[in-house]
């Protein structure tokens, strides 16, 4: 029994000698530093992607669009005033592709451009023919852009700013460039899509959404929908007055990409009606490798025309 109490008697002494130890030790160390609490008004900066909606009256319904703005934007003085690039997305694509598909987030850190990513679905970036709803090329030209000057601290003239886009989407950059050329200073198509308007049923076929959307858009052959639209038409019809007033355009596409040859005969007619262009000839597929590496030369080339 004896034997038993000493035990016990040694552990609790143990455990004081521990708890005392701990004590001890906790008033040696320093104290943990308290982090001072962020000043009222005080924005932290966070370098992302921002998702917003456009509720359109002339789409009928809510339109998603993503916006990546520059490092400072939050920081700089309310008068900063920046340049603002639109990127559109190819067919069977979102407004979230460029931001999601490329390193779109990181090439951007080097400008302060305000960056706009339209939602436009597979309309072709045209006001459809048989869908009154799907007007595509008006909701970017009449509702987005102004909405997108009047949001955000952006330089609202055609000096600051540009448009460019890959496959369906440099289709219809080219086509904005051409058509409203007061409002750009440059824009770029990657791989585009360039013939879309001129495509049939013969070429294209009645089935799968190439079928289907070009149908929906421009309508029956001969269309006025798609002589409004035909990007090589409007060219071979340009004015030697309104191509003085043109963005510069940029034209590149993949080597092996199936697009090629639509594309060298519209940098072929740009050459022809003498419009200031650029067109690169590059190794490469209709990929998003090859968009990657393209958004990148773009970001960089707009340093000439953007002010």
């Amino acid at each position: 029994m004896d034997t038993r109490n000493r035990f016990f008697k040694q552990v609790l002494w143990l455990f004081i000698l521990l708890v005392l130890q701990l004590q001890i030790s906790a008033q040696i160390l320093p104290p943990k530093p308290v982090k001072p609490p962020t000043p009222v008004g005080t924005q932290v900066v966070v370098f992302k992607t921002q998702d917003f909606k456009l509720d359109s009256k002339l789409m009928g319904r809510e339109m998603p669009y993503r916006v990546i703005l520059p490092v400072n934007y939050k920081t700089s003085n309310e008068k900063t005033f920046y340049p603002t690039v639109y990127l559109l997305h190819g067919l069977t694509g979102h407004f979230d592709n460029w931001a999601d598909k490329t390193k779109l987030t990181d090439y951007a850190e080097k400008y302060n451009y305000i960056i706009v990513m339209p939602e436009g679905d597979n309309g072709w970036y045209s006001d459809s023919a048989s869908v009154p709803n799907d007007r595509y090329e008006s909701y970017i030209i009449k509702e987005l852009i102004p909405e997108i000057d009047k949001k955000f601290r952006t330089v609202a003239d055609k000096k600051h700013r540009a448009v460019a886009g890959l496959s369906m989407g440099g289709y219809g950059s080219i086509k904005f460039g051409l058509k409203y050329p007061e409002m750009f200073s440059l824009v770029g198509s990657f791989s585009g899509a360039l013939g879309a308007a001129t495509l049939t049923e013969k070429e294209v076929g009645t089935t799968g959404t190439v079928a289907a959307s070009i149908l929906s858009v421009y309508g029956i052959a001969d269309s006025q929908t798609r002589q409004a639209n035909d990007i090589f038409q409007i060219v071979k019809e340009i004015s030697p007055d309104k191509i003085k007033s043109l963005p510069f355009i940029y034209v590149d596409c993949g080597t092996e990409d199936f697009l090629y040859q639509n594309n060298r005969e519209f940098a072929n007619l740009l050459q022809k009606k003498k419009i200031p262009h650029e067109f690169r000839q590059l190794p490469g597929g209709h990929d998003w490798k090859f968009w990657d590496s393209q958004i990148k030369e773009f970001l960089e080339l707009s340093d000439k025309f953007i002010k």
